[in-house]
């Protein structure tokens, strides 16, 4: 088995609390803070500390904004992030590939 593509492996992405963030949007134009909260029932401090994390590598941009008089933020994947995003899944497919051919 070839490591090589494990090596490959966007650790930021990779980490199981960020991989369903970058799904989420990658799936949207993008989600308020709260959307994403309840669809991964995750703390607020916790989503915050990987929001945090994939606006810092540029994968996700933070829009902070006012809607009825209550404050919005919402997250959307910037061009690099969604790149990054396909890059690991096409890795990602690679892996499976090669486990699956394995003898």
């Amino acid at each position: 088995m070839n490591p090589k593509p494990f090596l490959q492996i966007d650790r930021v992405i990779h980490e199981k609390g960020r991989l369903p963030i970058m799904s989420l949007l990658a799936a949207s134009a993008g989600m308020s803070f709260t959307e994403m909260r309840d669809a991964l029932d995750m703390t607020d401090g916790n989503l915050s500390m990987h929001i945090k994390t994939l606006q810092e590598a540029g994968f996700v941009s933070v829009t902070k904004s006012f809607r009825n008089q209550r404050s919005l933020t919402t997250c959307a994947l910037t061009p690099s992030g969604r790149r990054a995003f396909s890059q690991y899944i096409d890795l990602l497919e690679q892996i499976v590939k090669q486990a699956r051919t394995a003898p």
